[in-house]
């Protein structure tokens, strides 16, 4: 909780610096929620020339779409900054903050924090709201859907960090890492029966994306999965996103010790 109440500071004083200029702060909000929007809008376009995608209709694919960018969008705000780790690494910055009596991820995370992000945070949100009205609510596909959204962002937390670490051997990963991290929201955009069972496997088991909206939303729609991937799986979901935070803080600790400084 102490590092969480850092973490809220750091990000108030990057806010507070944002609202200097309110103007540029709206219009970067509302651009950046219109260029994600375009992503949809090629989606629906695409649905207008066809009645389904591998048997997803396209309130079905909009669930995923829907799912799978808000998970994206609130580990981006949350700690999208982490991905600048080369930077820091170049310019020194990363040994002043070593030096301040605060954990150095939550420093790293926390800088340069902005709100604009929001933009996508809406936008995704406007679409998952519209999709799930298209789901048969229970109970328990409630708690479901909960934990999809929760366990999908500390999916991409893992992924932001895990692959971002890469930077401290390289100093400079940056598109690399986006590979796996923008890449894989991408990916889960659609549904992932259109790609080969051996991709299936390996988003499942390799790089767990399949686990940020995949799985839960074959749930929520009361489908079988069609690859013929076990059923608990579509529950599975925390625990996937546990375990990748839980790797990625262990590779991070590992980069840490790794770091020798620039020397400067």
């Amino acid at each position: 909780m102490q590092h969480l109440r850092t973490y809220g500071q750091i990000a108030w004083l990057w806010i507070r610096a944002a609202w200097q200029y309110p103007t540029s702060f709206v219009l970067l909000a509302i651009g950046n929620g219109l260029i994600t929007g375009l992503d949809f809008v090629g989606l629906w376009i695409m649905f207008a020339h066809l009645d389904d995608l591998k048997g997803f209709t396209l309130h079905e694919v909009a669930l995923l779409y829907g799912s799978a960018s808000l998970a994206l969008a609130i580990a981006d705000t949350a700690i999208g900054s982490v991905e600048r780790i080369g930077t820091y690494i170049r310019t020194g910055r990363l040994d002043q903050m070593m030096t301040k009596p605060v954990p150095l991820l939550v420093q790293v995370c926390a800088d340069q924090f902005t709100l604009r992000r929001l933009g996508r945070l809406t936008q995704a949100s406007i679409v998952f709201g519209w999709a799930c009205t298209y789901v048969d609510w229970t109970p328990l596909r409630v708690v479901v859907a909960v934990s999809m959204l929760i366990s999908g962002g500390l999916v991409f937390f893992g992924l932001f960090v895990g692959f971002s670490c890469i930077q401290f051997w390289t100093t400079d990963a940056t598109e690399f890492a986006n590979a796996f991290t923008y890449g894989g929201a991408t990916v889960t955009q659609y549904p992932l029966n259109i790609f080969p069972r051996e991709v299936l496997v390996g988003l499942t088991f390799v790089i767990p994306v399949a686990f940020v909206n995949w799985y839960p939303c074959l749930y929520l729609l009361g489908r079988s999965d069609p690859s013929g991937m076990p059923y608990a799986l579509q529950f599975a979901s925390p625990v996937a996103g546990v375990l990748t935070m839980a790797a990625a803080l262990l590779v991070w600790r590992s980069g840490v010790r790794h770091y020798t400084s620039t020397g400067s």
